[in-house]
């Protein structure tokens, strides 16, 4: 099976990825959780792994976006929870106040702020597409570059650990979701399931909680939900949900059907193992 994940090699995603796949997997990085997610969608793999939420930043919402618009065969079959460390990591042994700039994805550096701000006040941020790309330019650059990573990309590209454990809060963990072409069996039982939806009467006052109703009177435990702008106009959003419950459960299919009813795009993310915490 061909797996694709948000590279390059060293990133938390390979990480999740490595802990949770079958043997024999064929490793596939790529660039941006966009590229991922439509590598799915064109069948170039046949399964992916890509980060969706944050305990400390929320959603990442590279991955919703994608999964709500270019992603529309792309379905969740598993979800993996993994706790997140992150490392400063340099060409050479540096001391802190020598370093000039600190790369790393946006989620990572919003991470750690907390420590940059204290340890490294007068370094500049500089966002990268991941931290293994991050951890990469720094060690390739003979200037005094840092960057928040994984102590296995410091591994992977000779680099030297400054400083470990520098993310703002010891609880930091990251939810990242399996991928897979429409009508694929999920990895587990199903318990779970994400939704997206838009086109209703959004400006009329309680229209989103008639619309919630339908999972309400139901008794269909609503788990999250957020919004993401439809980018049509200013106002107007789409709707991500967590439901308990699989799919094929009488309550959740039933409430489904008639949230559709009320919704001008219903479309279901997938139904899967929710991951123990």
């Amino acid at each position: 099976m061909r797996v694709g994940f948000l590279g390059p090699s060293g990133t938390f995603a390979e990480e999740a990825l490595r802990t949770s796949a079958p043997d024999g997997v064929e490793e596939i990085p790529y660039a941006t959780v966009w590229e991922t997610v439509m590598a799915v969608q064109e069948r170039a793999v046949d399964q992916a792994v890509v980060p969706i939420e944050n305990s400390l930043e929320g959603s990442v919402t590279t991955t919703l976006d994608a999964l709500a618009g270019e992603g529309s065969d792309v379905r969740i079959v598993a979800e993996v929870v993994r706790p997140i460390s992150h490392c400063l990591i340099a060409r050479d042994d540096l001391a802190l106040d020598e370093v000039t700039r600190v790369l790393s994805h946006p989620q990572a550096l919003a991470q750690c702020a907390r420590f940059l701000h204290e340890r490294l006040p007068r370094a500049r941020t500089e966002v990268s597409g991941s931290t293994a790309e991050a951890v990469r330019t720094a060690v390739g650059s003979s200037e005094p570059l840092a960057a928040i990573g994984t102590r296995l990309a410091s591994e992977l590209y000779g680099g030297s650990v400054l400083a470990e454990g520098v993310e703002d809060r010891p609880d930091n963990l990251t939810r990242f979701v399996w991928l897979a072409p429409a009508g694929t069996t999920p990895h587990g039982p199903p318990t779970k399931t994400s939704i997206v939806f838009w086109g209703f009467n959004d400006e009329s006052p309680g229209a989103l909680v008639a619309v919630l109703r339908e999972l309400a009177d139901r008794n269909v435990n609503l788990t999250k939900i957020e919004s993401r702008p439809r980018r049509v106009r200013l106002g107007h959003y789409m709707f991500f949900a967590d439901l308990d419950g699989a799919l094929e459960d009488s309550a959740v299919s039933e409430a489904l059907e008639a949230l559709a009813l009320r919704v001008e795009t219903l479309r279901v993310l997938g139904s899967y193992e929710a991951a123990a915490l």
